[in-house]
């Protein structure tokens, strides 16, 4: 299973290709949460505050109200304050389930029990972009999420730069597991220097983070880096629309 799973994310990722050409007229950071855990807008929201930035939060309504990653997840208020502080809301499917998983009548159904369960919580809010669970993409599952959202992130590292696959956006992981491996002045200098577009996701956000979150010092160090690098930061979709522009 292991190595079928395998063969399924790289045919994703190097068949059927929709490539885009990414050209924004100066280099951009995105931010994006995954999940929703309470910390990443109750610890992270005065953060991104302080700073004036907006970021990308990809719910799962499954999650609201429960245990994730041994960390408490968002609440519905949550979600109601971080879009009424201008947040982008993006899916990540109703459950956090693994597309590999799912076939496609069980994608689009997960997918329109999310969009649903959103747009009854804020006002009719439409997703626009999508974020994969673990990361994980099937051919199947490309097709479809880029029928339906203007795209798809993924969580394969690099800066997306140049023709890049529109339903398989590469992102960086602020996760306290992957941060010690990253040269994170030259990715923001790459960025800048080919006008490109760095994304990157995280969890949860304390003192003492899971191994897929960050400390709040790790969240004020990026955005200083990429201040200081000249990026834009903005929402994944807002990046989106302005590089497709």
């Amino acid at each position: 299973m292991k190595q079928i799973d395998q063969m399924r994310r790289r045919a994703a990722r190097y068949l059927d290709v929709e490539a885009v050409e990414i050209a924004p007229a100066t280099g951009v950071f995105s931010l994006s949460f995954d999940d929703i855990p309470a910390t990443a807008w109750t610890e992270a929201g005065p953060i991104l505050a302080e700073h004036g930035v907006k970021a990308t939060y990809y719910v799962c309504g499954g999650l609201a109200g429960r245990r994730n990653m041994d960390r408490d997840q968002f609440v519905e208020r949550h979600l109601q304050e971080l879009h009424a502080a201008g947040h982008e809301i993006g899916c990540h499917t109703f459950g956090h389930t693994s597309v590999l998983r799912m076939s496609g009548d069980a994608l689009k159904l997960s997918l329109d029990l999310n969009a649903a369960w959103v747009a009854e919580r804020l006002g009719g809010y439409r997703m626009e972009t999508f974020a994969y669970p673990f990361g994980d993409c099937t051919l199947g599952a490309k097709r479809y999420v880029r029928s339906r959202f203007v795209l798809g992130r993924g969580v394969r590292d690099g800066v997306n730069a140049g023709r890049e696959d529109r339903g398989l956006i590469k992102s960086v992981g602020l996760e306290s597991r992957r941060l010690p491996h990253y040269d994170l002045e030259a990715l923001m200098a790459e960025t800048a220097a080919s006008k490109g577009w760095l994304t990157a996701y995280g969890h949860d956000v304390s003192d003492q983070p899971t191994d897929y979150g960050c400390t709040p010092e790790d969240l004020n160090r990026v955005l200083r880096l990429a201040k200081a690098a000249g990026l834009e930061i903005r929402p994944v979709g807002e990046a989106w629309g302005a590089i497709a522009a």
